[in-house]
């Protein structure tokens, strides 16, 4: 008689990586043209002026300056990233 259980195959095992999305960059940052500033699922922020949107939803800056968040109407929120006021000289 065996005294040692056989080996049975696991149904688990199985499992993938967060796709690390959310806001990565927040109001009053600075963005760089090209930074990402959502990853997201669908329009949940829309882009807004000096923004742009990826075919994944993902939006990003398109200039350098100042990420700002709004809102528009009563349940819609965009992004805009304003330039830069120069340093009064």
């Amino acid at each position: 008689m065996a005294h040692k259980k056989g080996q049975g195959s696991t149904r688990n095992g199985r499992d993938s990586p967060g796709q690390r999305r959310g806001i990565k960059m927040y109001a009053g940052q600075v963005a760089r043209a090209g930074n990402i500033l959502i990853r997201q699922l669908g329009t949940r922020v829309h882009p807004g002026v000096n923004v742009g949107m990826g075919r994944d939803y993902t939006i990003f800056a398109k200039i350098d300056g100042i990420v700002q968040y709004e809102r528009v109407g009563k349940d819609r929120k965009r992004v805009c990233v304003y330039p830069q006021q120069a340093a009064a000289q």
